[in-house]
């Protein structure tokens, strides 16, 4: 695994200072990938009802993190963190996570937003970013680069799911599901949770890809159709 010079030998001693500043930019709302224009289904979730409160939100995400796409991306993301130096494995990687992807604005949503991390995450150069192929979904592009900036495992998959969790209750609270402290709320709930599925998903393989979260892949499908909304996803 080819890492940073700055960061080598720091990986077993926790996440130190610099791996921890780079996380938090890239995962930040502010690191320019459009996070903001997507919901991945929620929208069609709230205008069918499926989604009408605070409690409503929290059993959504709660499905996605265990049993939907989550759960896919975080075992991705882990697969892609071993297989930083591999560029023939990110490519097969990247081509399965796409393949995954439930309907055609799923497939828009992970690929635009990984071609975007890559783009962003030109600033800290890396001999990685050559690596990716240029088809590169979300999950893979920020697991390879963590993974080659000495980011630990366990921590970058958990800062991932959190970042998802939190676009999802920035986009409820849009939505009107409810409000700042209820979706404050929503996050403090969700925190053991997101740990262990980032603990979980650091040992999985692909064999451990799959999900049955049925309703959430038919929502962001049927919002395709959607005739007014907010979000492109």
């Amino acid at each position: 695994m080819t890492q940073d010079p700055a960061l080598q030998g720091k990986v077993g001693h926790g996440l130190d200072t610099q791996a921890l500043l780079r996380l938090m930019a890239w995962l930040s709302p502010a690191f320019p990938i459009g996070g903001f224009a997507w919901s991945g289904g929620l929208e069609r979730a709230v205008a069918d009802r499926l989604v009408t409160s605070a409690p409503d939100l929290t059993s959504w995400l709660e499905t996605i993190l265990v049993h939907g796409s989550l759960w896919n991306d975080a075992v991705l993301f882990s697969s892609a963190f071993e297989a930083v130096d591999q560029p023939d494995a990110l490519k097969d990687l990247s081509e399965l996570g796409l393949a995954l992807a439930g309907s055609a604005e799923r497939h828009a949503e992970t690929l635009s937003l990984g071609q975007a991390f890559v783009t962003a995450a030109i600033a800290w150069p890396h001999a990685v970013l050559q690596l990716l192929p240029k088809q590169v979904p979300f999950p893979v592009a920020v697991g390879a680069i963590s993974a080659a900036h000495g980011v630990p495992k366990t921590s970058a998959i958990a800062a991932y799911l959190h970042a998802a969790v939190s676009q999802s209750v920035s986009a409820g609270i849009r939505l009107g599901v409810c409000g700042q402290a209820h979706g404050v709320g929503i996050l403090a709930g969700l925190e053991s949770l997101v740990g262990d599925v980032a603990e979980k998903a650091q040992g999985a393989t692909l064999d451990d890809l799959g999900g049955a979260a049925v309703q959430a892949e038919i929502a962001s499908l049927r919002h395709e159709t959607q005739h007014s909304r907010l979000f492109r996803s």
